[in-house]
């Protein structure tokens, strides 16, 4: 498809009739076996300009018609995939254009709507099943009741995060008891608007004072606490959404993503259980050199 191509649909389309034009735009791209780089890219600049002028049902047919496209423009399909999930729901489901780190990117920005209809994918990778599991089961936790039925709403929830849990690996050292609990504890916490709760659940998952964990929570470059998480032997998708929920914004694009990632996975749990075992003797310090999450 040329320019002139494009330009011909405006014409058609009529001045001011942005619906039209962006719909007979997708139609038309859709119609192409195997679009060019020119023309992902000519797609980008005739729609993105009119996508905050079309309905949602206009979006709608977006997602659903370049659902099934390889090569889907990134511009377009970055604005679709961040709709309500009633929008984008056929793109997080179907596009095989969005890569895990852009699906973990999006569930970390939309939370859990966009995590169970990303669930719906095939072959979805196991890491990103963990991280959709991990944001989906807290709503189903018993809430906090009165102290006279504290262990048994405990004894609950420890059996469901043990049934959550049963394919992951175990604890390898002991900073804090090994157990599948002590993840769910800290996923809740985080999750509470208070952070003291967090900063309680972290300093007893680390077998450390109160005041160092709220240290390590609180750092700006954020790597005391991925320390803590990677000491802890959480997974990634675990430790990922953690610091998503203690942090909120902590991962504005999909830059800081994966060097959440990259980061993570270059910690040796067991130099992470000495350093943080360090903190609980002294202050917690971070590498001088070490870069913020948030990809600049």
């Amino acid at each position: 498809m040329s320019s002139s191509d494009f330009r011909q649909i405006a014409i058609r389309a009529g001045a001011g009739k942005a619906e039209r034009l962006f719909r007979a735009a997708i139609s038309a791209y859709c119609a192409l076996t195997r679009p060019s780089r020119r023309e992902i890219t000519q797609l980008d600049d005739l729609t993105l300009p009119l996508f905050d002028e079309v309905s949602p049902e206009a979006r709608r047919f977006a997602a659903a018609a370049l659902s099934e496209s390889e090569s889907v423009p990134p511009g377009l399909l970055k604005r679709l995939a961040d709709e309500p999930v009633e929008i984008a729901a056929p793109l997080l489901i179907r596009s095989r254009a969005l890569s895990d780190v852009e699906l973990i990117a999006l569930i970390g920005r939309h939370g859990l709507p966009h995590a169970r209809a990303i669930a719906r994918r095939k072959s979805l990778h196991p890491t990103i099943v963990s991280l959709v599991r991990a944001l989906d089961r807290p709503d189903s936790l018993p809430k906090k009741e009165a102290a006279s039925s504290q262990g048994k709403a405990a004894e609950r929830t420890r059996d469901q995060l043990r049934s959550m849990m049963a394919d992951g690996p175990h604890l390898s050292f002991s900073i804090a008891p090994a157990t599948p609990q002590g993840f769910g504890r800290l996923l809740n916490a985080a999750l509470d608007t208070n952070a003291a709760f967090f900063h309680t659940a972290l300093a007893d998952a680390l077998n450390i004072g109160f005041d160092a964990a709220r240290s390590i929570a609180s750092s700006n470059d954020h790597v005391p606490l991925l320390t803590a998480l990677r000491a802890l032997d959480l997974k990634e998708a675990e430790a990922f959404l953690i610091v998503s929920a203690a942090l909120p914004g902590s991962f504005p694009d999909i830059g800081s993503v994966r060097l959440f990632i990259v980061r993570y996975r270059s910690l040796n749990p067991k130099t992470a259980a000495a350093k943080v075992a360090s903190w609980a003797k002294g202050a917690v310090t971070s590498p001088a050199a070490a870069q913020t999450l948030k990809a600049g």
